[in-house]
């Protein structure tokens, strides 16, 4: 009978699956350049990696999140520019967190031409619970303006300043509950668009410990 997923087990899986899939060539991989192919096949691979061995839900990318029982979606993206796309659902989520936990993994690709196959080396790996899932200016700012007395008002002003996609009256509404509820800094850099724009930058290169991260691989500059 196979184990149910655990947020603990996923992560120690995921440093596994790294370890076994880095230097691995494939010649479905050869010449793709396409970002979104390659998370794609990383993804599908992961979950398929999780399926045999745990009893666990798996989603997709169009019905929801790629591993539903533990409230984890899974981002794969290049070192070149670690970010990828989320939907956006609410406003809030800048703020206050996604709503659902990440596991990012970051890779650097190499083609052998001789063989016409492609491989994927595994540079860092993050499991970022879903408090830390904000916008890294959006929360350091609001808890300065906290710190310094600020009231509904100053919130206001700041999440109209800094463009928070939403009417006038439900960002003051949004102020008072920053004011009963601070959010957590977040660790993310989130851009306004259709979708989210998710960047991982400050993630990848993190060096201290925070509550909420989990570098599986800590990536080596």
């Amino acid at each position: 009978m196979k184990k149910q997923l655990t947020i603990e087990s996923l992560i120690n899986e995921a440093e596994k699956f790294c370890a076994n899939n880095t230097g691995v060539y494939r010649p479905e991989l050869y010449g793709v350049t396409d970002g979104k192919a390659v998370g794609t096949f990383v993804e599908h691979l992961f979950q398929q990696y999780l399926a045999d061995r745990y009893d666990l839900t798996v989603g997709n990318s169009t019905s929801g999140l790629d591993l539903p029982s533990v409230n984890t979606d899974i981002k794969v993206t290049s070192i070149k520019q670690p970010q990828s796309s989320c939907p956006f659902k609410d406003s809030k989520q800048k703020i206050f967190g996604l709503g659902y936990n990440l596991l990012v993994f970051v890779y650097k690709k190499h083609d052998d031409s001789k063989s016409k196959k492609g491989m994927l080396e595994f540079v860092s790996c993050s499991f970022i619970d879903k408090s830390r899932t904000a916008d890294f200016q959006t929360t350091t700012g609001i808890h300065k303006i906290i710190s310094n007395q600020g009231n509904q008002d100053d919130v206001f002003a700041f999440l109209v300043d800094h463009n928070i996609p939403s009417d006038e009256v439900t960002l003051y509404k949004i102020a008072g509950e920053i004011l009963n509820n601070p959010p957590q800094i977040g660790y993310l850099t989130i851009s306004n668009a259709l979708q989210w724009r998710l960047q991982y930058s400050r993630i990848v290169s993190l060096n201290d410990n925070v509550i909420g991260i989990r570098q599986i691989i800590k990536f080596d500059k």
